[in-house]
């Protein structure tokens, strides 16, 4: 049975931007609303702090349009650069950083919330509940989402069932 949110509750949040991107994009040909994402998330807790991981790649594609628009929706950027390898090979990932921040919040909060469905945070969700005693709860869309993550979290938030929180692609047709 997953825990009831409580008001006084102390919140982090930290967001795996590139899974979720991915995720939207391949599942809806969409994006997600951040905005509605925290207001739903959030739930009337405290939140103390809301942390999204990016990596930039090409200032020409609008990603700064796009990272002003999380730090609007009240979400704290941490950022690093595309990785190129000498063939070709391009690396971006924030699990580590990701990881360490939320074992560093964990103190100040009551309950964590790890948005992102990749089954490589499972020794964390582990870690934060049996080790430091913290409720965590999993946000990322059901069908991209790690089984083992979702059975490791006290609770599972289905990205996929939450009212606006996906913006469809609207494809324009020619005359």
């Amino acid at each position: 049975m997953a825990p009831t949110p409580q008001k006084d509750q102390r919140l982090g949040v930290f967001i795996d931007i590139q899974n979720l991107y991915h995720s939207a994009k391949n599942l809806y040909g969409g994006r997600v609303n951040y905005s509605e994402l925290m207001r739903q998330l959030v739930d009337g807790r405290r939140l103390v702090r809301a942390i999204a991981y990016v990596v930039k790649s090409d200032p020409s594609t609008g990603e700064e349009t796009f990272f002003e628009a999380l730090e609007k929706a009240g979400i704290e950027l941490r950022s690093k650069d595309i990785q190129v390898f000498p063939g070709g090979a391009k690396k971006a990932d924030w699990d580590v950083g990701m990881a360490v921040d939320a074992i560093r919040m964990s103190d100040m909060v009551d309950a964590i919330v790890l948005v992102t469905g990749d089954g490589d945070f499972v020794p964390l969700v582990e870690y934060l509940k049996w080790g430091l005693g913290r409720s965590v709860e999993v946000a990322a869309f059901g069908r991209t989402t790690s089984s083992r993550l979702r059975e490791a979290a006290d609770a599972f938030h289905d990205l996929e069932t939450m009212p606006r929180v996906i913006f469809k692609a609207i494809r324009r047709t020619r005359k």
